[in-house]
């Protein structure tokens, strides 16, 4: 057969390239669609601010604000879709991480009418954008954030005007965090205080409230009752222990789990209407090592070593930074918690226990099987892996244990002689992590000034920026027009 010559012809109208929703996220952000809209039902849509990006779980940007007619900012969070029906199609309506969006936006309209309603049965307003208003070009460098009006005044200021300014808010911050412990010991006791709020603290933000349910159901008192049984028990309540199938484990992970369960059962009976359900964990967005299981296991060999650590806490060393202390290779720890004698020591086992700071026990706690095993049912890790790691530990210290050493100073009526000594330390203590909302709070206050990440080397600069950042761009709904802020850093000049 002879070839054939076609002869192609360019549509007279090119459909427009439709961008990934995640490109269309930062696009959005970006304010490439504009600010102003009409809702799907005639109502006119203004972006007051469009808010932050939430990278997890949930509507796509947080903490934005909108005007409907005219009207006053209403806050809330904003969600985008490819299509107008997946509002419905992704469950959002049912699911209660979406309660409080404002506004659902949408590229692709179906054929019919969808109404987007919450579980609280709220309408949200829907408005579509148009992808032939986009400009061609797009960058994919999309911050958190908008740098805010604060980022100009402030980079004027000299580097020990802000570093002032974050340890005001810094020290105001550890007032509130020691207000709430200082309110725990009198309604719980000193051991229980602080024992419930370590456990909060192993749950992170994703596991925080099962963990705080678990540390009241089970009380320290109780666990050190049944110290052999501590824990089974922690396990039992947690709901991790209501399959005694030990045919889905292998090897040591089934001796272990039958430990558990053995000692677990003469007590399921009595606790059995403390056992959280399922549906209070969050798995998913959990890193293996962080995982609730091993946590779990850090707290009961926590609430076992507990007289020993106790006393680390009114040590010579409490104030020891982390910097110095997880550096250093564990030691070996015997039954009371404290370091064993090494070869080469030269300390006395009193001298130890005066020494050793909370960091070095904490970072020291051993378990058999959780320092090789990841979960229940994971295959055990050829490398050992720490039960508490550096990051926990100095987490621990700056948002437990030093607002503790705080709430302790003003109720013993020491405040003057205390407070001398824990602001400093507190002040040392070295950040070993930064998050979205602190980032996001750096780049609302910072910008781009190259001071910024050396304003973010201490816990308490860290702590005085996400305070900042709480009681004025949380509270802001104006876009940072009318925050009064920045006015109030102009006037440090």
């Amino acid at each position: 057969m002879r070839d054939i010559t076609r002869v192609r012809e360019r549509a007279l109208f090119v459909s427009p390239r439709v961008p990934t929703e995640l490109e269309l996220q930062a696009r959005w952000f970006a304010g490439d669609f504009g600010k102003h809209f009409v809702s799907t039902t005639g109502e006119k849509i203004d972006i007051v601010q469009f808010g932050t990006w939430n990278r997890e779980t949930g509507p796509d940007f947080r903490d934005a604000a909108i005007r409907i007619n005219g009207g006053d900012p209403i806050r809330g969070c904003i969600e985008l879709d490819l299509l107008d029906r997946s509002w419905e199609t992704h469950g959002h309506a049912t699911n209660p991480a979406f309660e409080e969006t404002v506004l659902h936006v949408f590229v692709e309209k179906s054929g019919r009418e969808f109404f987007t309603r919450t579980r609280s049965n709220r309408n949200v307003p829907q408005i579509g954008i148009d992808l032939t208003a986009l400009p061609n070009a797009f960058s994919a460098n999309i911050p958190l954030a908008r740098p805010g009006r604060c980022q100009s005044p402030l980079k004027d200021l000299p580097e020990e005007r802000v570093s002032s300014v974050l340890h005001a808010a810094a020290q105001f911050r550890l007032q509130q965090k020691a207000a709430r412990i200082r309110n725990e010991i009198c309604n719980h006791g000193r051991d229980e205080a602080l024992f419930q709020a370590i456990a909060a603290a192993l749950g992170y933000k994703e596991n925080k409230l099962p963990f705080t349910l678990i540390a009241q159901r089970l009380p320290l008192k109780l666990l050190h009752e049944k110290r052999e049984d501590t824990e089974a028990m922690l396990f039992g309540v947690a709901g991790f222990l209501e399959a005694p199938d030990l045919d889905v484990f292998e090897g040591s992970t089934r001796k272990y789990v039958r430990t558990l369960w053995d000692r677990w059962w003469p007590h399921r009976d009595e606790l059995q209407r403390l056992i959280l359900p399922a549906r209070a964990w969050r798995m998913s967005s959990t890193r293996p090592m962080n995982h609730p299981q091993r946590r779990l296991a850090a707290l009961a060999t926590l609430a076992r070593e507990w007289p020993a650590f106790r006393r680390s806490l009114d040590s010579d060393a409490r104030f020891r930074l982390p910097s110095l202390a997880l550096t250093r290779p564990s030691l070996p720890t015997g039954e009371s918690g404290t370091p064993e004698n090494t070869k080469g020591s030269s300390f006395s086992p009193r001298e130890k226990v005066r020494t050793r700071a909370p960091s070095d026990f904490l970072g020291d706690l051993e378990h058999p099987f959780w320092n090789f095993h990841y979960t229940l049912t994971s295959e055990p890790s050829p490398k050992k892996m720490a039960l508490i790691g550096e990051s926990r530990v100095a987490d621990i210290l700056a948002n437990v244990l030093f607002p503790f050493w705080f709430a302790e100073d003003v109720r013993h009526g020491e405040s003057v002689p205390w407070r001398m000594e824990v602001w400093p330390a507190y002040a040392r203590l070295p950040a070993r992590l930064s998050n979205r909302r602190l980032e996001t709070a750096a780049t609302r206050l910072f910008g781009i000034d190259a001071r910024r990440k050396q304003f973010l080397v201490t816990v308490a600069n860290q702590q005085g920026l996400l305070q900042i950042y709480e009681d004025f761009c949380m509270q802001d709904n104006s876009d940072c027009a009318q925050c009064p802020f920045p006015e109030q850093m102009a006037k440090w000049q």
